[in-house]
């Protein structure tokens, strides 16, 4: 299984570069107030917040179990979260079934 992880990471490097850095930097910014996280550009250009502000606020507060300030900073996060979840968990499932009809028919005699 941990084979099947690390060639799915590797076919959807983006993907997981980008996932690990917003989970690295939220859990950073939670534990000890270190700010990596990237600054909505919508708001640095025009100075006025787009419908993703709060986000990874949200994010963080729900990484410290405050779901009040979480539904309070962005209520979004409590629908993009379980989505986000669910997308990965059905891409890892398609990419699962396809890597091993493919193990299958190599090692068919």
């Amino acid at each position: 299984m941990s084979k099947t992880i690390i060639k799915y990471i590797a076919k959807n490097k983006i993907l997981a570069i980008l996932g690990f850095y917003i989970l690295f930097s939220s859990i950073l910014k939670a534990v000890s107030d270190i700010d990596i996280c990237i600054p909505c550009i919508w708001k640095s250009i025009f100075g006025i917040h787009c419908p993703g502000c709060g986000l990874t606020t949200a994010f963080i507060s729900l990484i410290e179990l405050n779901f009040k300030n979480a539904f309070e900073t962005n209520w979004l996060v409590f629908i993009i979260v379980p989505t986000g979840i669910y997308y990965m968990t059905q891409n890892y499932i398609i990419f699962q079934r396809e890597h091993n009809s493919v193990f299958k028919k190599k090692h068919i005699f």
